[in-house]
């Protein structure tokens, strides 16, 4: 049995199986070998009796601190042999944290609840990270052995049996990974090897263009291609993208897609690659033919922002910028709101335009909330808590009309009354006061009071953010469960509604009223707290859904306050059937 780690400045290394000392070889490269019977292992650098996990390691029983465990992906026994993938573009993504997901935190309870994502309309489930961290409960994004799933969530073997039930159920599977930085506790990449260079906001950032940086790319390249290949997951969320600082001509972004095009060609099904980016630049999802990186597609915050201003009517920090009277319109018609303009929040011009002639909509994600919108807020409180349900209804409307791919964020489908706070366990003292305080600061900073911020360290904190899954079936929640239902369902059936040609799309704002133009079908939001009635360019046939009180005319239609209709012009082909109102308040 073979061990191998990369440490190319250690004199001597030593592997620790299962309690046994034996020395390793040096090989080119800087890389290390052994070969040895056994199941629990560590490694010893130089004359250091610390043992230390493998960087590479795949299953960490014992948290990030302890021996690293010999995992055999040829053991699970697979289930998906039909499986064909599922492309994003026409596709439906669903956030979610496998901590909070359940009352039992696990991924087999995950399972338990995939039902209910199929029978929402959900195609593409995207999971929040399940890498090892430091304790036992936590984002995820604090990961520090990249490879090895949380044990408190089940292990290895309980993500493959997730991701093997969501292929069953049809739905695939996107994984949120983070390669821009390492969490506090229990990052010993360093004491191996030149793998950081550099810090950012969250942590020490990896060494992705100095000397040693070839075997620090493979380590990400390796890892990505890892979750593809041996865990069947069907695409990727990159987080932060815009802090992988990497100066060579080749970027590591394109360097993945590259490799992930060629390992969802020998697999013969499709591979997706979403990023995470504060750049505003499409060249991210534009075609590497055409000069880009070739990822499939990256998250739109501009969008999220201007959505959030006009439904909250929030204007404090970053959202001051997205309150410019048409925002929303022109955000939704051109992608990005900082596109080569000023940003007041940044103090520069921002981002470029796309060329909404070659794009499409299909690659970048449209959502009214996320866990980091939700989650970075002082007490972790859903839109649904300050929002009225007929606003949240227009929101879901916009999103799921647009010609973006809609995603949307665990429980947000029922209106959850649950909040999303930050959360952490870190087991050290001195770093669980120090995130504590740090936390307590940054909100005092603007203008919160320290008991007012949960603290990320209390038990309750965490419990308090678990889906309350009974309240989805209560009358104050389940009329927005069925619009949320029916919306997706009208996407599905009116293809006209996923069309993703940005050149296409029309949208107009007039006050409170909002107006998009998808073929023969329109979208009239009222975000207005008083009835209005609206002109319409063609004769109105009927009202395929709307969310309150909608009177349709010749050519206009009247809807009551905080609503929407989807209406069909007249002498349409559609031989779609009407489908009933429906009241988000019901």
């Amino acid at each position: 049995m073979s061990f191998s780690v990369w440490a190319p400045k250690a004199e001597a290394v030593r592997v620790r199986v299962d309690g046994t000392d034996q020395a390793m070889t040096a090989g080119a490269g800087g890389w290390w070998s052994a070969d040895v019977d056994g199941t629990d292992y560590a490694f010893l650098l130089d004359d250091s009796d610390d043992a230390l996990p493998d960087p590479r390691s795949l299953w960490q029983p014992a948290g990030v601190h302890g021996p690293s465990r010999r995992y055999d992906h040829g053991a699970f026994r697979w289930t998906d042999g039909d499986w064909t993938g599922r492309q994003l573009a026409g596709g439906v993504v669903y956030e979610l944290h496998i901590g909070t997901f359940t009352p039992e935190g696990t991924l087999d309870s995950a399972i338990g609840k995939l039902d209910h994502l199929v029978d929402l309309g959900i195609t593409l489930v995207e999971v929040l990270p399940v890498n090892s961290f430091d304790g036992t409960a936590g984002w995820g994004y604090d990961g520090v052995l990249w490879g090895a799933v949380h044990e408190p969530y089940g292990g290895p073997d309980a993500f493959k049996r997730f991701v093997d039930a969501c292929h069953a159920k049809g739905l695939g599977v996107l994984l949120d990974v983070v390669y821009n930085h390492l969490g506090p506790s229990g990052a010993y990449l360093d004491r191996f090897a030149p793998y950081f260079a550099g810090r950012n906001d969250w942590g020490p950032g990896l060494n992705l263009d100095g000397p040693g940086s070839d075997e620090v790319r493979r380590y990400v390249v390796d890892n990505a291609l890892g979750w593809l290949r041996d865990f069947h997951v069907d695409g990727l969320r990159l987080d932060a993208v815009h802090a992988l600082l990497d100066r060579r001509a080749t970027h590591l972004l394109e360097q993945l897609a590259v490799e992930v095009d060629a390992l969802s060609a020998g697999l013969g099904r499709p591979l997706t690659l979403i990023a995470e980016s504060d750049l505003n630049d499409a060249r991210l999802v534009t075609a590497r033919e055409g000069g880009g990186y070739g990822l499939q597609a990256q998250w739109s915050d501009d969008l999220h922002h201007c959505l959030h201003v006009a439904l909250t009517g929030e204007t404090s920090g970053y959202y001051a910028d997205f309150a410019e009277p048409g925002a929303l319109a022109r955000t939704l018609a051109e992608v990005f709101f900082h596109a080569g303009t000023w940003s007041s929040f940044r103090g520069r011009t921002h981002g470029r335009p796309v060329d909404t002639r070659v794009l499409p909509g299909h690659r970048f994600l449209a959502y009214l909330q996320n866990h980091d919108q939700i989650g970075n807020r002082a007490t972790g409180d859903r839109m649904s808590a300050t929002v009225s349900p007929g606003l949240l209804a227009c929101g879901a409307a916009i999103v799921f009309c647009s010609p973006y791919t809609p995603m949307i964020f665990m429980g947000e489908e029922w209106a959850a009354s649950t909040p999303w706070q930050f959360f952490a366990s870190f087991p050290d003292q001195e770093l669980a006061d120090a995130v504590r305080t740090g936390r307590r600061r940054e909100f005092g900073a603007h203008g919160w009071g320290e008991s007012e911020v949960p603290d990320p360290m209390d038990p309750a904190t965490a419990e308090r953010s678990k889906l309350n899954w009974a309240e989805s079936g209560e009358p104050a929640h389940r009329g927005m469960l069925d619009l949320y239902r029916s919306l997706i369902a009208l996407r599905r059936d009116h293809p006209e509604l996923a069309d993703p040609r940005l050149a296409d799309l029309v949208v107009e704002q007039l006050g409170t009223v909002l107006v998009l133009y998808r073929g023969d079908l329109r979208l009239v939001c009222n975000l207005g707290a008083t009835a209005v009635t609206q002109s319409l360019d063609a004769a109105g046939g009927r009202v395929l859904l709307a969310s309150g009180d909608a009177a349709l005319a010749a050519t206009t239609v009247r809807l009551s306050a905080e609503s929407f209709a989807i209406l069909q012009t007249a002498g349409s082909s559609s031989s779609q059937p009407t489908s009933a109102s429906l009241s988000a308040n019901s």
